[in-house]
């Protein structure tokens, strides 16, 4: 390595090189390792397993089977009830309370049967005398109405059938001729006529020629074709980062010079070389949990057996 280089231990950041704690020691799988060392060695507490419930008292806590009544008398719960009621009958002071009838309730429309009054004289069902009944007499006869409506049946309504008169076919154009032909026999000459009849200006008319018009000129085709074609001019250029749109042309740079940076200035030792200051902490580097699995459990004995998947 050069000499104005860093060494390797300079750049992890470490003083020294640590130690290995297993150095030699034999690898064994994990296979072959228990999975509870303590429970294999020395005694271990025993328990005795659950009892079944049976008949008999060994799946009890207790020795002997306890009655809840037990040397107990019979006891009759209809018997006491009646002696109860007999108790309570002797502190009645008289007889027992008995309830007023129900109302009663009418036997029909118009009984009085329940009522606190009797019947009322206004309201007798008895009838009043009344006048013998006259019959009004019988009522008008007529014929039973005709079938069939108006349209077209005859005899069907109440007035009697209009009788058929004729009416000839040009009857107006006839009574308008005879009007006219008596009119005009009363004529006597012809019609009446002025002579001042209206015209169309007091005077003749000035702007009247009473010469005929000379004859037009005979007027040569003008020549319509150019001998150049028209060529429309050319659209408006865009303004882009050249000036193309513009009238003037794109300005020359100036000749301006920038603003000057003021020099930094470096500091030197007394050797003449530059200072740089001492490097901060640094990192250490840490491997990852996978990393180190791999490294613990993997090596070159048993790296065929391992499965591609780990579950750590």
């Amino acid at each position: 390595m050069p000499p104005e280089g860093k060494s390797d231990m300079e750049r992890v950041g470490l003083f020294k090189e640590m130690g290995y704690i297993s150095v030699g020691d034999k690898y064994t799988s994990l296979i072959y390792r228990p999975f509870n060392e303590s429970a294999q060695k020395n005694k271990q507490m025993l328990c005795g397993g659950s009892k079944k419930k049976s008949a008999l008292q060994a799946g009890y806590f207790d020795t002997q089977f306890k009655r809840i009544f037990e040397k107990e008398a019979l006891t009759d719960p209809i018997k006491i009830q009646r002696q109860y009621k007999i108790q309570q009958a002797k502190k009645n002071l008289g007889k027992a309370f008995l309830p007023s009838s129900a109302e009663k309730k009418p036997s029909g429309i118009g009984s009085y049967y329940g009522t606190l009054g009797g019947p009322i004289q206004a309201l007798s069902p008895l009838q009043i005398p009344k006048k013998p009944y006259k019959s009004p007499g019988k009522n008008m006869y007529t014929s039973p109405p005709k079938k069939g409506s108006g349209y077209g049946y005859t005899g069907v309504t109440l007035s009697k059938l209009a009788l058929y008169s004729s009416d000839p076919y040009d009857r107006a154009k006839e009574m308008l001729k005879r009007e006219i032909v008596a009119h005009k026999s009363m004529l006597k000459g012809g019609p009446f006529r002025l002579n001042l009849h209206p015209k169309e200006c007091f005077d003749n008319n000035p702007y009247k020629l009473e010469k005929p018009l000379p004859p037009s000129k005979n007027t040569e085709d003008k020549k319509t074709h150019f001998a150049v074609p028209f060529k429309p001019s050319s659209p408006s250029k865009r303004i882009g980062g050249m000036k193309a749109g513009t009238f003037d042309v794109y300005p020359s740079h100036s000749a301006d010079s920038y603003i000057t940076r003021k020099p930094k200035s470096v500091t030197m030792n007394k050797e003449g070389k530059i200072f740089h200051p001492s490097p901060g902490p640094k990192s250490t580097p840490v491997k990852s949990i996978i990393a180190l699995n791999v490294n613990k459990f993997v090596n070159f004995t048993n790296y065929n057996q391992v499965s591609s998947v780990m579950a750590y």
